[in-house]
């Protein structure tokens, strides 16, 4: 069983990605906001500013609650909504 690394040690090997990713958003929004026309009442853009939020939280499940936030509903009837007509059987192992 191995041992947890340390916060420190988790920051240690993951603070460049996740600075590189934190200024690509930045440059991101940036875009946006210097482009012509709007795009504020687009609902997508409304569910990046609430997924923003969520990782601003202190909640230790912000992974899980993005991941929802930019999930479909689960739907009994995906194939007939999708336009799915079959299912198509897993490719047999050689």
């Amino acid at each position: 069983m191995s041992t947890p690394l340390s916060a420190a040690a988790v920051l240690n090997r993951e603070f460049l990605e996740l600075r590189a990713k934190v200024l690509e958003l930045a440059a991101s929004l940036d875009r946006l906001e210097r482009a012509e026309g709007s795009v504020a009442d687009d609902p997508r853009l409304a569910k990046l500013r609430r997924g923003i939020e969520i990782l601003l939280s202190q909640q230790t499940d912000r992974a899980e609650r993005v991941q929802l936030l930019f999930s479909r509903a689960y739907n009994e009837d995906w194939p007939t909504a999708l336009q799915v007509s079959e299912l198509q059987p897993a490719v047999k192992a050689r």
